[in-house]
C-alpha cells in the first residue's frame, strides 16, 4: 500500500510544480507561497509514511489540491483526478499486502509440511 501511495504522492509533486509554473505569471506572491509549501509537502510527504502523522499529512495534501483550484481552475480536475488515485491506492494497496501475507503464510505451512 505504501509503494502505491507514495507514488501518487510523488505524481502530485510534479503536477503541483507544472501548476506552480502557469500561477507564477499570474498571481499574487502568497498564492505562489502556498503552491510552493503544498508542492514541497507533497515531496517530502511519501518519506513520512511510516509515522501516523505522514498518512494524516498525505490525506490533508489531498483535499489541498482540490482547494488549490481557486488559484488555477484546472486544479480542481487535477484534484478530483488524484484523490480517484489515492483511493484506488490505498484500496487495492491493503488488498495487495492481504494477498501477499496470505501467499506467505501459505509457502510457510508448505515448509512446515515438507520438513
Amino acid at each position: 500500500m505504501k509503494v502505491l501511495a507514495r507514488s501518487v504522492l510523488v505524481m502530485e509533486a510534479i503536477t503541483m510544480g507544472f501548476a506552480l509554473l502557469l500561477v507564477r505569471l499570474e498571481s499574487s506572491g502568497a498564492e505562489i507561497a502556498i503552491g510552493s509549501v503544498i508542492a514541497i509537502a507533497l515531496l517530502l510527504s511519501p518519506a513520512l509514511l511510516r509515522l501516523r502523522f505522514g498518512w494524516w499529512l498525505a490525506w490533508a495534501l489531498q483535499f489541498a489540491i482540490i482547494f488549490y483550484g481557486f488559484v488555477i481552475s484546472a486544479m480542481f480536475i487535477m484534484g478530483a483526478i488524484f484523490m480517484g488515485l489515492w483511493l484506488a491506492a490505498l484500496y487495492f494497496g491493503r488488498k495487495g499486502e492481504a494477498i501477499r501475507a496470505q501467499l506467505i503464510a501459505e509457502s510457510g505451512e508448505g515448509e512446515k509440511k515438507a520438513k
